[in-house]
């Protein structure tokens, strides 16, 4: 679990957190299963973090793609904008 950057971590940790993202998402980009993004969690975070990452996402049905409603077949939210990074916000 030590093969990964800096950005990859922080990409497979805010991943792990959101609620949509399936794990099978996350075994797809980064070849990490379900049980691997667990003990990577448990490395990475802190242990009040970790406790309470694991109570949200025991029984969450989005995290695995198994349980999600049939059709729903992408990893992120269709209104979810593309990120692009040589945009600077106009006010």
């Amino acid at each position: 679990m030590n093969q990964f950057n800096e950005t990859d971590r922080d990409r497979i940790i805010e991943m792990a957190w959101e609620d949509r993202t399936p794990f099978e998402a996350i075994q797809f980009q980064f070849g990490l299963s379900e049980k691997d993004v667990i003990e990577f969690m448990r490395l990475n975070s802190k242990a009040s973090s970790f406790r309470m990452w694991r109570k949200r996402m025991s029984g969450r049905m989005t995290k695995h793609q198994q349980l999600r409603v049939k059709g729903v077949n992408r990893f992120k939210c269709s209104m979810q904008k593309a990120i692009s990074m040589n945009k600077i916000a106009k006010r």
